[in-house]
């Protein structure tokens, strides 16, 4: 460093120091290190501080414990701290040592944050604060801190004091032994969600489970059971199956054209897994598809949904070179122990993108499942599911469905629609001829974009999987 920049430095940072040591206002109340040293029994700045980093989505499980810690000691106390943004800036350990100086943190307010811990339910969790309070009888000092990915903190963290380092080891074991154990994430149904700074300041969205019943899902007869025995079916006999030494660990492929119902059979699995957390990934956030692996092991029973796969999974002989969210898929359902009671739900549109060794390999995926373009029979069914509020007899019914040959289910919905929408246009109950209307003007060639988008049309013939085994 230039002698003049060095020497320019030194005596502004004297400068700030004069300035706040002089500042009535910074000095007023209890400092930080007086705090602690009387606290803890010994002095502050003489003691090591531990990080214990927090993942974004476990701090407000962190937020719950320490609260569970320090409503342990009636005498406990949660503090803030002042100072201004520098505080947001420093560790507790700079902190500590600054205040050596010049007093310029005093205790304050704590600073909190409201984080989600179910679909519609909310925690005020302490995003800044201070806890004091014993541990079997040993003083500790825990800072509390959010994450702040702006500030180039990633995730949030606990910054612990305590003056037997003893003590402060048994502290930390019991913590983590309890996040291990429990979490606010533990039986509900979330989608991991990538912020703008990347996947590691990433948290969860939590979703309300589906209530829906299988006469809701229209599919040919005794697939969807079969679908839902080797997903949800096998982890009510998980404990017949460890004493067998059979694994728990699973994976399921869902394979079809657009608007066939995968997303719709999905839906069903969740609305049956009642107790068991469901981790979905889709788009963007398939890329953390090994912070899902960890999540559902932790949490499990879980089921890991991964939609279109086919984004991430491409065969590598395409010549496009390796990809990486391939490998880490592998990796994640390959690196569970057998006897993880985790479930992999993957769907895809093009089975034929897949990599052979996803599909084929046991313990990967170990059953294949197509859900075909609606027989007349299950179109028949379509209709009078999304038609159930409508006045159409079963003749309309059965006519729109003989017609309607080669489209899937979304198709089914848009027909009652349409049918209800001229309706209401004409200001008058929809009836029949309305149905019929709607049935000739999407089969119409002009609408062919229409029923492409909508996942009909005439099926292209879908590469067969190979054997599974």
């Amino acid at each position: 460093m230039d002698e003049k920049l060095g020497k320019f430095i030194d005596d502004f940072a004297a400068l700030v120091q004069l300035a706040q040591a002089g500042n009535p206002r910074q000095q007023a109340g209890k400092q930080l290190l007086e705090a602690l040293t009387e606290h803890l029994g010994a002095p502050a700045e003489s003691l090591a501080v531990v990080v214990e980093n927090v993942p974004l989505h476990r701090f407000v499980d962190a937020d719950i414990l320490m609260a569970e810690f320090a409503a342990q000691d009636p005498d406990s106390r949660l503090v803030g701290i002042g100072g201004g943004g520098q505080r947001h800036h420093q560790s507790l350990s700079d902190m500590v040592q600054q205040s050596q100086l010049f007093p310029q943190f005093p205790l304050s307010q704590p600073d909190y944050t409201n984080l989600a811990v179910g679909p519609e339910k909310q925690r005020q969790a302490v995003a800044l604060g201070l806890w004091l309070f014993t541990f079997a009888g040993y003083p500790m000092a825990v800072l509390q801190r959010d994450a702040d990915p702006r500030s180039g903190r990633p995730s949030a963290s606990l910054e612990l004091l305590a003056a037997d380092p003893q003590a402060g080891s048994d502290f930390l074991a019991e913590y983590r032994s309890r996040m291990e154990s429990q979490s606010v994430l533990k039986g509900q149904i979330i989608s991991l969600t990538t912020a703008e700074y990347g996947p590691s300041s990433a948290g969860v969205t939590f979703h309300h489970r589906p209530n829906l019943p299988a006469s809701d899902v229209i599919l040919p007869g005794g697939l969807l059971q079969k679908v839902a025995d080797h997903t949800v079916g096998i982890a009510t006999h998980r404990e017949s199956l460890k004493r067998h030494g059979q694994h728990l660990k699973r994976g399921i492929l869902l394979y079809g054209r657009p608007g066939t119902g995968k997303t719709h059979t999905v839906r069903y699995l969740l609305s049956q897994s009642e107790g068991a957390t469901a981790i979905l990934l889709s788009g963007g956030s398939l890329a953390r598809i090994s912070d899902a692996a960890r999540m559902a092991r932790a949490l499990q029973p879980s089921i890991v949904v991964l939609e279109d796969c086919d984004l991430i999974a491409e065969d590598r002989s395409f010549g496009h070179g390796p990809q990486p969210l391939l490998f880490d898929v592998l990796d994640a359902m390959d690196g569970l122990d057998n006897d993880a009671d985790v479930a992999f739900v993957l769907t895809t549109n093009r089975p034929d993108l897949l990599e052979r060794a996803l599909a084929q390999r046991p313990g990967r995926v170990d059953l294949a499942v197509e859900i075909p373009l609606p027989a007349l029979e299950e179109r028949v069914g379509l209709l009078k599911l999304y038609g159930r509020q409508v006045a159409f007899s079963a003749e309309a019914l059965d006519a729109a469905a003989e017609q309607t040959a080669g489209t899937t289910a979304s198709f089914a919905r848009e027909l009652v629609r349409r049918a209800v929408v001229a309706a209401a246009l004409d200001s008058i109950p929809a009836s029949d001829a309305h149905l019929a209307a709607a049935v000739e003007d999407l089969m119409a060639d002009a609408e062919s974009l229409t029923r492409s988008l909508l996942g009909s049309g005439e099926p292209a013939r879908a590469a067969d999987l190979p054997a599974l085994g």
